[in-house]
């Protein structure tokens, strides 16, 4: 039995189809509001209560009408494309408060949940640690990978506590910083790295082989060592840095990949589903339709 696993707004609404687009450059999905509108509420023409709503929200001055963007998505009557209404993960989930209907009540009580757990995870860190062990406790990883998952996220803060010093402060420096190494160790950044991999919004992490893990820690490592030593001040001067913390993990690789007869980089991944792409370009963008199946 074919069966949607993938944890998105899809799961939340079982046994009822919501069309959604992946966008690769902002790696969020949009979703069509008609299907999150139809799944619901009882109304007997979903398109004409979200007409109401969409009305309501423009006259209150809703910041949720402006993050409405029309994408072309495949109509479930004739099979052709049309604008359509959607919202990213976060305008759905703004979407369901503004909503008025018996069967937004449990979204609703979820979402105020999730909202407690993480006030109290404000008074108890320990909370929040032990919802990420058990998290990948249920995803099927053992003690011993959740140990070493957990040092190498220090180790990584680690290196960000570097690069703060160096005068890194936008998050788009991270990124690229991080995309130096990925790139002179595997001939990737990690956009390319994840799509290699088959993956979206998963953690590219959780889906890499040990060596792979290995050679990632080896070049931040090295990376932040070397800054610690020479403190490069400004994007230009750690770009270096983080591309030589990178060269030394890619020397590490071609002696592993000499000595085993065997790549280091892999395309296997720890999902237990995989995405099956249409490929269809909006408003400019490389978009995918998302569809997933269970391949296990």
């Amino acid at each position: 039995m074919i069966q949607n696993k993938l944890e998105t707004i899809s799961n939340l609404f079982e046994g009822n189809e919501i069309r959604s687009i992946w966008d690769s450059e902002k790696e969020d999905y949009y979703f069509s509001v008609v299907d999150v509108i139809a799944a619901l509420t009882n109304a007997h023409i979903p398109r004409n209560y979200w007409s109401d709503l969409k009305r309501k929200l423009q006259e209150e001055g809703s910041e949720l009408h402006e993050k409405i963007v029309q994408l072309k998505m495949k109509s479930k009557k004739d099979g052709k494309f049309y604008n359509t209404d959607t919202l990213d993960t976060k305008g759905i989930l703004r979407l369901i408060e503004s909503v008025s209907s018996p069967k937004a009540e449990p979204f609703k009580v979820w979402l105020a949940n999730l909202g407690s757990e993480r006030i109290d995870e404000v008074f108890n860190p320990e909370i929040a640690a032990n919802r990420v062990v058990n998290y990948y406790r249920s995803k099927g990883y053992s003690d011993e990978w959740i140990k070493k998952r957990l040092i190498s996220i220090v180790d990584r803060f680690k290196l960000t506590d570097i690069w703060k010093d160096g005068g890194i402060e936008k998050p788009v420096e991270y990124a690229m910083l991080t995309n130096e190494i990925y790139k002179e160790w595997s001939g990737m950044k990690a956009s390319e790295y994840k799509d290699f991999k088959g993956l979206r919004k998963e953690s590219l992490r959780d889906n890499m082989t040990d060596i792979e893990i290995a050679l990632t820690n080896i070049g931040e490592i090295a990376a932040r060592d070397i800054a610690t030593n020479e403190h490069p001040y400004g994007l230009n001067e750690n770009m270096k840095v983080a591309a030589r913390g990178g060269k030394v993990a890619n020397a590490a690789r071609m002696s592993y990949e000499q000595e085993t007869h065997q790549s280091a980089i892999s395309s296997k991944n720890a999902l237990p589903y995989q995405y099956l792409k249409e490929e269809q370009k909006l408003d400019s963008k490389k978009n995918v339709n998302f569809q997933s199946k269970n391949v296990n």
